[in-house]
């Protein structure tokens, strides 16, 4: 007996931007992730913005550890998830480092006063992610409907499809 799985849709384009807009905003934060395939760095980070073009926004401190590693290694993964609505989506792409004034003035928050002296210092970075591609899954359903999908699987033994969509992003 075969196991159910997600309907598959892949995305490209500007609806992989989209996608990727939609999952990684509602997530708010991430899995940032450099030095991949050698001694991989992981931060959790919070999104500012994922822009039209699709370029997902960052503010980080020129001295952090994954800045340091951007310097050899351009090359990061993300990795998004929001729970509590069963939506994940990973991105795969290159970052740039900038300390351009308008960016950082766009990006900057109170939030980051945690962990700068507001948004005049010297130390404030912007990271830009740029994405080549990435893989989602979404629910179709309300969350409610999914978990009853699932319940009803487990307590029947029926294999069915659990209300989501996944596929592949080509930006």
């Amino acid at each position: 007996m075969g196991q159910a799985q997600s309907p598959q849709q892949d995305r490209s384009g500007k609806e992989a931007i989209e996608t990727i807009k939609k999952l990684a905003e509602k997530a708010g934060t991430c899995f940032f992730v450099t030095n991949i395939g050698k001694s991989a760095h992981s931060i959790p980070m919070a999104l500012q913005e994922v822009d039209d073009n699709g370029t997902l926004w960052f503010i980080s401190s020129e001295e952090s550890t994954h800045n340091k590693n951007l310097e050899n290694d351009k090359m990061v993964q993300l990795y998004f998830l929001n729970n509590g609505s069963y939506e994940y989506v990973f991105i795969q792409g290159n970052a740039t480092v900038s300390k351009d004034k308008a960016l950082i003035e766009k990006y900057y928050s109170h939030f980051a006063d945690a962990w700068f002296d507001g948004k005049d210092d010297p130390r404030i970075t912007v990271i830009g992610v740029k994405p080549d591609d990435g893989y989602y899954y979404e629910t179709k359903d309300n969350k409610v409907f999914a978990i009853a999908k699932m319940v009803f699987a487990a307590v029947t033994g029926a294999k069915t499809e659990d209300g989501g969509v996944e596929g592949g992003l080509n930006v």
